[in-house]
């Protein structure tokens, strides 16, 4: 089951999921600096976790690593919703609870969501490659569509 990420760990992750490629500790570091006073050692340390926890996947490159997120964001998003969820003993509740705290946009969203889930295949992927014409996606829901599953570890 998916672990919610520290702060540091999340802040780490943010420039990796928005970036959409593979970053060094350097890169790294010298975007977290422009936020906070923070060593290499410790942003070294925090990927480093991140590889053994399976969030992200390394590769040489001369004498660093480059990191690659294994998951995305949504994905990450989506294993907490469902952790969450699965917590409760009134599924039902919980997502009715869950559906009154969301804005008329976030519920567009959800509709929309839905929608594609219940769409024929062709159509779903034809929506995931092109993304959906009839209404737009606000800011927060396109922030970070990244990784896969093994993210919960």
């Amino acid at each position: 089951m998916p672990r919610q990420l520290g702060e540091l760990e999340d802040a780490v992750m943010t420039r990796v999921w928005q970036w959409n490629r593979p970053v060094t500790v350097r890169e790294v570091l010298e975007d977290l600096q422009q936020e906070r006073s923070i060593a290499y050692t410790t942003v070294m340390t925090v990927m480093d976790n991140l590889h053994q926890k399976g969030w992200v996947r390394r590769e040489v490159d001369g004498r660093a690593y480059r990191y690659t997120a294994v998951s995305t964001r949504a994905a990450y998003a989506a294993a907490l919703m469902n952790e969450a969820w699965s917590q409760s003993d009134n599924r039902a509740a919980a997502l009715v609870a869950f559906f009154g705290m969301m804005s008329p946009e976030e519920r567009e969203a959800l509709r929309d969501a839905v929608r594609m889930v219940q769409e024929p295949e062709p159509e779903r992927e034809r929506e995931a490659e092109h993304g959906s014409e009839e209404s737009p996606r606000s800011e927060e829901s396109q922030e970070g569509d990244a990784p896969g599953d093994s993210a919960g570890r």
